[in-house]
């Protein structure tokens, strides 16, 4: 893996099979979360969530990064409740909405992208994808960085009690931080906000 690549541009090579590899790893549990919210049965959620996987992969070519941060979020996002709406018409059957609502509601709700839905979608794609991202990257780190980055960056250790920890300068907590968080900027590029 070239790690001076976004997660995105790495799709832009369809051959890679390694790329599209990850994105089945990191997407495929977050659209099967999604689904189960729509009373989806465990076969549907399968077949759904390849459906999903399946238009991503045949669309990505005409994906086009926006400037504005979540552009792919919106697209799969998109995309997601598309499917989810054309198999449930194929099925000639409709589930139950999320807390009883109406199931063309929520999926209005899921597609408009000023939806209290859409922000959960939102918050939870970045959350999933900020620990993908972090399980990928963790190997490219010696342990002593690692941990200086988690104890500061994540745990909210001030820097000063991380260098005492480890016994390692505040300069060094500075930098692991900075490193790792640089390393997670450029993979996650277009993802998350």
């Amino acid at each position: 893996m070239d790690t001076s690549v976004s997660f995105l541009d790495s799709l832009q090579h369809t051959s890679d099979e390694e790329a599209w590899g990850r994105l089945v790893g990191m997407y495929s549990p977050l659209i099967r979360g999604w689904l189960k919210r729509f009373g989806a049965s465990l076969d549907d959620v399968e077949d759904i969530t390849q459906e999903v996987l399946t238009v991503v992969f045949r669309r990505f070519p005409e994906f086009r990064r926006e400037p504005r941060a979540g552009a792919f979020r919106a697209w799969l996002r998109t995309i997601t409740s598309n499917c989810l709406r054309d198999h449930w018409r194929k099925k000639n059957k409709q589930p139950p909405g999320i807390g009883g609502s109406d199931f063309g509601q929520v999926i209005a709700e899921l597609q408009d992208p000023e939806s209290g839905l859409s922000a959960q979608w939102n918050r939870e794609h970045d959350r999933h994808v900020i620990q993908y991202l972090l399980q990928e990257v963790r190997p490219a780190f010696t342990d002593k960085t690692w941990l200086a980055f988690q104890r500061f960056a994540l745990d909210g250790l001030s820097a000063d009690d991380v260098s005492q920890e480890l016994g390692i300068s505040v300069n060094a907590v500075f930098v692991a931080k900075s490193r790792v968080l640089s390393r997670l900027r450029q993979r996650g590029l277009g993802l998350i906000d």
